[in-house]
């Protein structure tokens, strides 16, 4: 889902009932946990309280959540146990939109209620490569802001950035960048494995180029 102008409003409101400056939070909220971000602008509040109302105003929100095109599409085609869901949000906000976005989370759904430091440290990817039985470096990401890049990176993955959250400048750590989802194309081929191959010039090395652009 799209959810960056639902957050930014939920956010915006939450910072003016408390008198609090909202512009250098919104260059850093993003991706990240919401108790991080108030520790480090607001440690004047109380924390768990704030966390909490929070928590709801983003649950019961719905302006400015968006399905990305191609998102159902996409995780439809992906087999059964070999993706998961990784979000810095927490299970009752992130399961909020999934249903409001008409899509079924995978068995594997870390959220920011199981992990204790939340991106860009990378125990939230390594978390969901652990309950997939899969080996950090066989797992690809995909994200779209810049904690969330990290997150994958230092964790061993590969990363695929999408443009809209961020400018295209600040995802230059992804290993490749797409405009869209819909342009993420993910196949399992006769071995096995998963093909994955996308619209655009790599910025670092995935694999070979292919005529769609690397994969």
């Amino acid at each position: 889902m799209d959810s960056c102008r639902c957050v930014e409003l939920v956010w915006e409101r939450w910072a003016s009932d408390r008198g609090i400056d909202i512009a250098p939070l919104m260059k850093v909220l993003h991706g990240r946990k919401s108790s991080e971000t108030i520790r480090a602008y607001a440690p004047h509040l109380d924390l768990a309280t704030e966390v909490a109302t929070l928590e709801k105003m983003e649950a019961e929100e719905t302006d400015g959540v968006f399905r990305v095109p191609g998102a159902k599409e996409l995780v439809s085609n992906l087999p059964p146990g070999r993706w998961a869901i990784v979000t810095s949000g927490t299970a009752l906000v992130a399961g909020a939109r999934l249903r409001l976005c008409d899509i079924t989370p995978p068995p594997v759904f870390v959220t920011a209620d199981d992990i204790r430091d939340g991106k860009p440290a990378p125990d939230c990817y390594l978390m969901a490569a652990s309950r997939l039985g899969i080996a950090p470096a066989r797992c690809v990401v995909v994200e779209d802001t810049t904690a969330g890049i990290e997150a994958g990176k230092s964790a061993g993955m590969k990363v695929i950035a999408l443009t809209g959250t961020c400018e295209r400048a600040a995802l230059s750590a992804a290993d490749l960048i797409a405009s869209r989802l819909a342009d993420v194309c993910i196949q399992q081929i006769p071995s096995g494995d998963l093909s994955i191959a996308i619209d655009e010039v790599p910025t670092n090395e995935v694999g070979k180029p292919s005529s769609r652009g690397g994969r």
